[in-house]
Formats: C-alpha cells, sequence, structure tokens
C-alpha cells in the first residue's frame, strides 16, 4: 500500500509538473507577443467579442494555477483549476473544429506546429492527465479510501468539466450574436476565403467594370466611352468592342456604358440621355426619353433606371426611379435617403442594383448604414456595416452666401467601393477596426462582406497591392470577385465558405 502511494505521489508530482511547465511556456509566449495574441482573440469565432478582456485574463490565470500547483496544501485546487482551464481549451477547439464557420490561425509557439486535431487530443490527454492527479491525491489524502473514488470527488470533477464545457458554450453563443447582430467593432479575417487565378495589365487606368453576361466581363474606359473591352471565362481572350452610336455631337460630359444582362445602356447624367442596345451586335438602338439630369444611375431592368441627383429639399440628394412605360416617367423617393449635415457630402454614397433579391441597395461613403428598397423604392430595411460610425464625420463651409459648398476639411471615409451578387454586398471599409495590424491597411484595402438577406456581418479578407495603386472598383459574379488596382485586373476565385454563404442565403 505504501509503495502504491509512493508511486502516486510520483506521478502526481510528474502531471503537476507538466502542468506547470504548459503553463508558464504559454502565459510567457502570449504576454511577450500579447500584441498578436490580443489579435488572433479578436479574430476567433468564440472569443471575438471578448477579445480585450480575455487577452489579459487568460495568461494571468495560468500563472495563478502554476503558484497554487507549486504550494503541496493547496494542489488539490490547483488540479481542479487546470481541469477546469484545459477543459475551457478543449472544448474551445471542439466547437471551431465542429460548428464554426471557419477555422482562425493557429496558437503561437511549439503548439503552432500542431494541427487543430492534433492539438485537441493534446488537450484531451491533459484532461485525463488532471483527472488521475485529483483522483490519486485524493486517495494519498485519504489513504484508507484503497482503491475507492469517493462521491464526492466523482461529483466536483464532474462539476468542473461540465462547467468548463457549458461557459465555453455561453461564449460562443454570445459572441456570435454579438457579432451577427450587435455589431461590435471586430472583424473576421477568413484565410483562405479568396484565391487569386489571373491578373492582367490593362495598360491604363481608366476602366471600370460595365457588366457580366454569361461568362464574359466587360469594361469601359472613362477617356474612350464607346470602346469597351470583352474578357472571356478563361480570364486570357481580351478583346475590344466598338459601340455603333451615330449620334455623337450631344455635349456628353461623363459617359458610362453599363452592361445588364442582353442589354447595354450608354449613360450621361449632365446632358441628360439613356440610351440603350443589344449586346448581340452593339448599336445604339433606342433613347429612354425623359430622363432627369442625374449623378449616378443603375438600370433595373430594361425600362426602368434608378438614379440620384440633386433636386431634393435644399439641393440635396434624393432617389428616383425612370420609367419609360409610364406617362408619368419620375417617381422621387425622398425618404431614403437622410440628411444629418447639409443633404449633399453626408448622403454621398453608391448606388447598386442587385437582380437576384430585387432589391435597390445604397450604401453611404461618410457613415455606417445600408439602405435596401425594393423595385418600386420602396424601404425594405435599413442595414449597418460593422464600423461604428452611424454619424458623417464631415466638415461643409457655405460660399457666395451658401449658393456653393465645398468641404473645410478631409472627411473620415467609412465605405469605398461596393459590389453584390446574390444575398451577399462586398464593401471596402476605410475604418481600421480592433486588435489590426497597421502594417496590413498600408499595404492591403480591407474587405468586408455582407448576407443582404440575413442581415449579417459574414467575413473579411485583405486585397494586397494598394501601396502601389488604388482599388477603383470591385465586381462580383457567383464565382469570382474582379478588382481593379490601378492599371491591373486581378481576378479572384471565390472559395468554399463565400459559395456557401452565396447559396444558403438564398
Amino acid at each position: 500500500m505504501k509503495q502504491l502511494n509512493k508511486i502516486k505521489r510520483v506521478a502526481v508530482e510528474l502531471i503537476c509538473l507538466l502542468y506547470v511547465l504548459l503553463f508558464i511556456y504559454a502565459a510567457v509566449s502570449k504576454l511577450l507577443d500579447f500584441e498578436n495574441f490580443q489579435v488572433q482573440l479578436g479574430q476567433s469565432p468564440l472569443l471575438s467579442a471578448f477579445a480585450w478582456w480575455v487577452s489579459g485574463l487568460v495568461p494571468i490565470m495560468e500563472l495563478g494555477i502554476v503558484v497554487v500547483l507549486a504550494i503541496p496544501k493547496w494542489r488539490i485546487l490547483g488540479l481542479f483549476a487546470s481541469l477546469s482551464l484545459m477543459t475551457l481549451f478543449t472544448s474551445y477547439i471542439f466547437i471551431v473544429l465542429n460548428f464554426s464557420a471557419f477555422v482562425p490561425c493557429s496558437c503561437g509557439g511549439i503548439l503552432e506546429k500542431m494541427s487543430w486535431n492534433t492539438h485537441l487530443v493534446f488537450n484531451v490527454a491533459f484532461v485525463g492527465l488532471a483527472v488521475v492527479a485529483l483522483v490519486w491525491q485524493n486517495q494519498i489524502i485519504i489513504e484508507n479510501t484503497r482503491f475507492k473514488i469517493i462521491q464526492p470527488l466523482v461529483k466536483s470533477i464532474s462539476i468542473a468539466i461540465v462547467s468548463s464545457v457549458g461557459i465555453m458554450t455561453i461564449l460562443f453563443l454570445s459572441s456570435e450574436d454579438l457579432m451577427q447582430r450587435k455589431n461590435p467593432f471586430v472583424r473576421r479575417y477568413i484565410r483562405r476565403s479568396i484565391e487569386l487565378v489571373h491578373s492582367v495589365d490593362l495598360k491604363f487606368n481608366s476602366y471600370y467594370f460595365s457588366g457580366y453576361n454569361q461568362g464574359t466581363m466587360y469594361l469601359g474606359n472613362y477617356t474612350d466611352p464607346l470602346r469597351i473591352l470583352s474578357i472571356d471565362s478563361s480570364f486570357k481572350a481580351v478583346k475590344g468592342i466598338e459601340i455603333d452610336f451615330k449620334n455623337r455631337n450631344l455635349p456628353f460630359r461623363s459617359v458610362k456604358v453599363l452592361v445588364r444582362g442582353n442589354y447595354f445602356f450608354l449613360i450621361d447624367g449632365s446632358v441628360p440621355r439613356i440610351f440603350k442596345g443589344s449586346i448581340e451586335d452593339w448599336k445604339i438602338t433606342e433613347e429612354l426619353k425623359g430622363v432627369p439630369n442625374f449623378t449616378l444611375a443603375e438600370p433595373i431592368d430594361s425600362t426602368r433606371i434608378v438614379f440620384r441627383n440633386n433636386t431634393g429639399l435644399g439641393a440635396a440628394h434624393i432617389l428616383g426611379i425612370f420609367n419609360s412605360n409610364q406617362s408619368s416617367k419620375v417617381e422621387y423617393l425622398p425618404t431614403l435617403l437622410q440628411k444629418q449635415i447639409d443633404g449633399i457630402f453626408d448622403t454621398d454614397g453608391m448606388l447598386l442594383f442587385n437582380a437576384e433579391l430585387g432589391r435597390i441597395v445604397y450604401v453611404y461613403f461618410y457613415r455606417n448604414e445600408i439602405i435596401l428598397a425594393d423595385k418600386n423604392g420602396t424601404l425594405q430595411q435599413r442595414q449597418h456595416t460593422i464600423d461604428t460610425i452611424s454619424n458623417a464625420k464631415i466638415k461643409v463651409a457655405y460660399l457666395k452666401e451658401g449658393s456653393q459648398r465645398k468641404m473645410s476639411a478631409p472627411p473620415a471615409i467609412v465605405n469605398a467601393n461596393t459590389a453584390t451578387k446574390s444575398n451577399l454586398l462586398f464593401v471596402e471599409s476605410k475604418v481600421p477596426g480592433l486588435y489590426e495590424d497597421d502594417a496590413m491597411w498600408k499595404q492591403a484595402a480591407i474587405i468586408d462582406v455582407y448576407n443582404l438577406k440575413k442581415n449579417t456581418y459574414v467575413l473579411s479578407f485583405p486585397i494586397f497591392g494598394v501601396k502601389e495603386n488604388k482599388l477603383q472598383s470591385l465586381f462580383v459574379t457567383k464565382t469570382h470577385l474582379y478588382v481593379i488596382l490601378g492599371t491591373n485586373l486581378k481576378i479572384y476565385e471565390l472559395k468554399d465558405i463565400l459559395r456557401k454563404e452565396m447559396i444558403n442565403g438564398m
């Protein structure tokens, strides 16, 4: 009996020593690279909303357990604490592997070499060691129990394990709720959500996305507005197309060509004119007459256009719908854009039309709001980007007795380029979130993805290369993301996480 107890004492000492070494290494590693540890927690699917306090609490707990394990009379307490903390870690990995939408980066240090599955086995083994040490330590203290495990110990171990699993589950559910509903400003950066598959040097930086149809991407050119580039699905065949347009004497100032399905629209809001033709022959065959001046326009279908101009109250921005088939061709939508400061700069933004959802989409430049309206302009929902800037941070100067207005200070841009497809909205954000690396923001454009149907934030990813070239525009299809960076057209394949979100969200 004495020999057996001696073996148990040695085993318990070894297990405690293993835990001491593990927790000291883990805590010191976190503290030495605390900023990186905090960033990793901020990107965690379970702990993102709690990263700021969890990042400080975990190494303190680990070092506290080391102290308790080192004191013999507190060893039982230290082993229970070790069991609970290791169960928390094990639950975290299990939930990430089985219930999370994505798997974040691995831990640092030696554990970085482990896969997530290997790490799970490693943690389970340490949970088992803690249980064995608790049982044997208890038997050493109460020697007359022999090989019997007393009931209170079994209950205590069970409570410790179940409580730890429960705490991690609650943190996960709470974090998911905060990330998707309450929107704390913490991004989820998901590696391999997109993959660069091709790049084309366009030679000029005056190109923009005209549209996409049946595997072919069309690019317009601001400096040569009647010439279109088409790029096929192989991303290699680039062909120039000349639009057949006879009436070239109109005082055009800002011509754009928009391809929507089998039609193309040649538009200029300053004239104003909207012409239509077929991409079969690229000939202008019809003019949509009666259109008012506009600063932005998006075709809804072959006869209806949603537009924005400055005919609102006080020359403010206002959205409207032009319908060439109706006698009263223009219907204004005065309640969609909401004034905060001047009605011009504070309501500036990007106008899109999502054909799959049948929704007009307007994203403000200077505040975190997304407006969704149906084809008739009826407001469906006001959603928000994940940043916290709900009021435009701009300063406006009024000149010539209020007849002119200008920005009197550089504005705080919130959202820049946008693109939408199916239920997803891609937004280039200009506002760094918590725990984000300043160096990355100098080299990359950050794209946030939202599910418009579920009204949730999905994930974020960087587009590198903006240090040399400005990101000019985005375009997304069901399979690819197209990006114009300076003179380069880059094509990224959407990986499974985005494709599944696109399918499941419909």
